[in-house]
């Protein structure tokens, strides 16, 4: 029933609980369940409903599950149309069309590494995005400015390179500690590890500059060097924190924005 679909629904919305909308919209010739047949299904598996059973609902909870776990704001809603027999291996002569629409998914991750005045600047404007921001700093005190919120981790620690190993291959990586000196050790770790979709230092041209040069002498590729971004933030406004923190906000979407395939 509609009702106690829509009441499981707002349920698990209210609880923040990740989910996927499942709607069977349209169905053509022998299938195994009628038009407008919906479920929902969380990281657990089928919660709610049936879009038919068997083989076609197997596959719509694989699809929904991995729906869950990605970032890319682009596929939290997506259309199938699936002969089932060619599509899913059943012997019924029908096509099903599926409509997915998912819900606190994996949220676009953010990770700030510093919470020095431009930080404290930036975390504000990034909490009004649909994003998921964790801050790092050796400093409590300077943690301790931010504004609380259900989207934002507050991690104090005294040894910020150890934490790279921690951040997901999938994170925004924004390094604006103390200076180049506390910058560049956890620069090379994560250069060292991997690639980020984005890895931006605060700093000017000649900070860039040194910072390669270091980098170079302690063994990281020179090809691997031009992985990071510095300046950070697009070549806009005045070197104020707060349209600092404006033109860093506006190079992560342009970035996300590619990476996703949004544009």
């Amino acid at each position: 029933m509609i009702e106690v679909y829509l009441h499981k629904l707002n349920e698990l919305l209210e609880h923040r609980t990740s989910v996927v909308s499942v709607i069977l919209v349209d169905a053509i010739g022998s299938t195994p369940q009628d038009q407008g047949s919906k479920m929902l299904v969380t990281a657990e598996g089928l919660y709610y409903g049936t879009v038919g059973g068997g083989r076609i609902e197997s596959r719509a909870i694989e699809t929904a599950q991995t729906m869950l776990t990605d970032p890319n704001p682009k596929q939290r809603i997506q259309f199938f149309d699936w002969n089932l027999q060619k599509d899913i291996g059943m012997t019924c002569g029908g096509s099903v069309k599926l409509y997915f629409e998912a819900f606190h998914t994996a949220a676009w991750q953010i990770v700030v590494f510093g919470a020095g005045h431009v930080a404290n600047t930036l975390i504000p404007v990034l909490l009004n995005l649909e994003c998921q921001v964790t801050c790092l700093d050796t400093r409590q005190e300077w943690l301790a400015k931010l504004p609380e919120s259900s989207k934002l981790t507050v991690i104090h620690t005294e040894d910020l390179p150890a934490q790279v190993d921690s951040i997901s291959e999938h994170a925004f990586v924004v390094l604006m500690t103390k200076g180049h000196k506390t910058d560049r050790p956890i620069l090379q770790r994560f250069l060292e590890r991997g690639s980020q979709p984005y890895i931006g230092v605060i700093g000017s041209k000649a900070k860039a500059a040194v910072l390669r040069k270091e980098l170079r002498e302690n063994g990281i590729a020179a090809e691997k060097c031009k992985e990071f971004i510095c300046p950070l933030g697009l070549s806009i406004g005045t070197n104020d924190p707060q349209e600092i923190a404006i033109s860093i906000v506006a190079q992560l979407l342009e970035v996300r924005d590619r990476v996703f395939g949004m544009k």
